[in-house]
């Protein structure tokens, strides 16, 4: 049987629990007061806590002391399960967080285990020390939770033995919260499934009374009382000021990316320490940090795609002080801990002043002074756009998703959805996790399978969501304009009930950041911005599931039949060039509506279209660069064009411009011969490539042409979007005698 409890308000246990602090945070180390209420809730009296409080207040400190407690000692070897409570579980959204946390125990000499994507293979190896009371922590990523083999063979087992549920970044449980994760909203089922005395902590720094609302009555279900006669069963709520009192927040306005890339070049090195530089998109760190890097900075890159190992390596770096800077996306937004972070700088604003609070609570954890700097653009709501076009599909696709998998008897993987259904891949994944949650579909192991259990589309919570996010927009607007206290204006975002003027940003002193930029700095960054040229890599592999669209295809495409590497100017996410080519593909504003751009970078919705005009004079200079400095292994011999329905004379006008300039035989163009959906109107691979295969055909001229050149062929399209019309028509080309097909482009639809 579990270990009692010691009494409630045992003056002995917060003696101990100020130890073990000290052991942790060093000899100078007391117990707020917040901290000792959700430790004495959790340990004395097993109750359900959220805490909400800023980063660096000391979060983690509460729930490790609460394992020491619960657990009898920290360090302790190997004790009779029966006779101890059980191990801690803490869900953490990010392995940076869990690298983190387990560090953290260890330093306290409780022993922690991690089972994440990136440790498959030592799964069994942990457990097995897990169930011989080897380890009191248990670390787990949670899309763990719907793992097939980890709900499976491990969770039951570990809901029965939890003894503390620890919920990190909790506002991810909520569709409110600003990071909305569909994984953690499988937590409620955890929840309810434990014992009733099980305690459990929740902990964010960035919600708003909607979301602890929201988050409190998760963490209600199925809490029973505590072991005291009349305790009270209802979630305790312990939130804080969330002023930061080391940061000096600040913005600065410059007119154009040159300018914003050319001010971090003349300042970065009167930065303190070292710190983040933020990015809205990949593309914009990767140039950012190309450019830092020339004038001599140390900086690493860091986003999504940047690779696991270079990721853990980046992030060293930084702690270890080796680099300046890391320019990275939201990626290292939760997760990672470096107390003496210098500062903080966003080259563009998040679209949400929540997420900017969470993102700017890097800096500053143990230094007096910290510098944050807002750097936005004018490009910032195009971009909001582009990545805020992941709504909560239609109905009607979601009861498509629904009735193709009732009718499949089997379990299907989602690239076999890919097919029935007209979705991206990760819109698709993000719903499937929803339908998960919401008990209508169930991850097993091969795939998906239906439930049958009623489903309830609840379009109303989901036209809220996103007018609420569309409000957050414009409160990060309204940030920026702000003639008030900038850290008041974050905190009344948060619902911060103490929230009043700081007396330390740049419109309480007046102090503001110089805003001029040396014309060399401004210079350089606009060679750097404005140098052309992206390699775009072709389509390797037919999409899964083509026969089921009544086209036979499969398997890798034959080389005989594909495309060599291409080329584009830039890529639609780039702040060089793509701020030049994205309102060129703009898609037009419906009656009524704001006649900004609709769908963010690249995005062609199939509406109206921006003017078809011939190629800018600014934009021959930029394809002659580009052609300039790609090193092909054979030279075009001639070029083909492919005819557009929306840019006709662009299209015609850059192939003419392409063949004079390289004095090639402009040979024609592959016919239209068929319909289909714009680009940005289908979402995946394979119904893209069901809607162009019979799109074109080579008429007889071309084909006559194509027989007597004795080279590649540069294939001429406008921009690059999915990939597949170029696909399909270096395809034909080469069908028709092409000896080789390299594709060109203006853009690639890419952020």
């Amino acid at each position: 049987m579990e270990a009692s409890a010691p009494a409630a308000g045992d003056g002995a246990l917060r003696v101990r629990a100020e130890e073990l602090l000290r052991a942790l945070a060093g000899p100078a180390a007391v117990l707020r007061e917040d901290q000792w209420q959700a430790i004495d809730a959790l340990v004395t009296r097993r109750r359900r806590v959220l805490l909400v409080q800023r980063t660096g207040w000391g979060k983690s400190a509460v729930y490790f002391l609460a394992t020491a407690l619960l657990r009898g000692e920290a360090g302790l070897g190997p004790a009779d399960p029966g006779r101890r409570i059980g191990p801690t579980v803490i869900v953490s959204p990010l392995l940076a967080l869990i690298r983190n946390q387990a560090a953290a125990a260890g330093r306290l000499g409780i022993r922690a285990g991690e089972i994440h994507s990136g440790n498959v293979t030592e799964w069994d190896e942990v457990y097995a020390a897990l169930r011989a009371g080897e380890l009191d922590v248990l670390l787990v990523g949670p899309e763990r939770l719907n793992n097939p083999t980890f709900r499976d063979d491990y969770l039951p087992e570990l809901a029965a033995t939890t003894g503390l549920l620890v919920v990190d970044e909790a506002h991810c449980i909520s569709d409110w919260g600003h990071d909305f994760r569909p994984d953690y909203r499988r937590l409620r089922t955890l929840i309810a499934g434990l014992r009733p005395q099980v305690p459990v902590l929740a902990t964010t720094a960035t919600a708003n009374q909607r979301v602890v609302e929201d988050v409190s009555e998760q963490l209600d279900a199925g809490a029973g009382a505590g072991p005291d006669a009349g305790e009270a069963s209802g979630t305790l709520v312990l939130r804080g000021s969330l002023d930061r009192e080391s940061l000096r927040l600040a913005v600065v306005a410059l007119p154009r990316a040159e300018h914003r890339f050319g001010w971090l070049a003349d300042r970065l090195g009167e930065l303190p320490g070292s710190g983040i530089v933020y990015t809205l998109t990949k593309a914009a760190a990767e140039e950012l940090t190309a450019f830092l890097r020339g004038e001599g900075y140390p900086v690493a890159c860091y986003h999504g795609g940047t690779e696991a190992a270079e990721r853990i390596a980046a992030e060293e770096d930084l702690l270890a002080n080796r680099v300046k800077a890391l320019v990275a996306t939201s990626a290292l937004g939760m997760g990672f801990d470096k107390p003496d972070l210098g500062f903080v700088v966003h080259v563009g604003a998040p679209s949400s002043p929540i997420s900017y609070y969470q993102q700017i609570g890097r800096a500053g954890r143990a230094v007096e002074t910290a510098q944050v700097v807002l750097l936005p653009a004018a490009e910032d709501r195009d971009i909001w756009r582009y990545f805020t076009d992941t709504s909560f599909p239609p109905e009607r696709v979601v009861r498509a998703v629904l009735g193709v998998l009732a009718g499949a008897n089997r379990p299907m993987s989602t690239q076999a959805l890919l097919a029935a259904v007209d979705l991206g891949p990760s819109r698709l994944d993000q719903m499937l996790k929803v339908l998960d949650t919401d008990g209508a579909v169930r991850r097993v192991k091969g795939g998906w399978t239906a439930t049958g259990a009623q489903w309830f589309y609840d379009e109303p919570r989901y036209r809220r969501v996103a007018a609420a996010r569309a409000a957050e927009q414009q409160a990060m607007l309204d940030y920026i304009a702000t003639p008030g206290c900038r850290m008041e204006f974050l905190r009344r975002q948060l619902d911060d009930p103490q929230a009043a003027p700081c007396g330390r940003c740049d419109r309480c002193t007046g102090h503001m950041w110089p805003s001029a930029v040396s014309t060399s700095a401004s210079a350089r960054a606009r060679e750097e911005l404005m140098r052309p040229g992206v390699a775009i890599e072709p389509r390797r592999m037919w999409p899964t599931g083509m026969n089921r669209l009544g086209i036979s295809l499969s398997g890798r495409i034959p080389p005989t039949a594909g495309a060599e590497s291409g080329r584009v100017v830039a890529r639609l996410g780039d702040i060089g060039w793509g701020n030049r080519l994205r309102p060129m593909f703009a898609a037009g504003p419906a009656p009524g509506s704001d006649p900004g751009p609709v769908d963010g970078p690249g995005r062609d919705a199939g509406g109206e279209s921006a003017a078809d005009d011939p190629l800018p004079a600014d934009l021959v200079e930029a394809v002659v660069g580009t052609l300039a400095h790609w090193n092909w292994e054979r030279r075009p011999a001639a070029v083909v064009s492919i005819a557009s329905r929306s840019r006709p004379l662009l299209v015609s006008s850059l192939a003419e411009h392409i063949a004079a300039i390289g004095r090639l035989p402009l040979l024609g163009q592959l016919d239209r011969v068929g319909g289909g959906p714009h680009a940005g109107q289908v979402h995946n691979s394979a119904h893209r490539l069901a809607g162009l295969w019979e799109a074109f055909a080579v008429p007889p001229g071309l084909h006559r042409a194509l027989g007597a050149v004795d080279g590649p062929i540069l294939l001429v399209d406008d921009r690059v979007v999915t990939g597949w019309t170029m696909t399909v028509a270096a395809r034909l080309l080469r069908k028709a005698g092409a000896p080789a097909v390299l594709p060109f482009a203006l853009a690639v639809d890419t952020t």
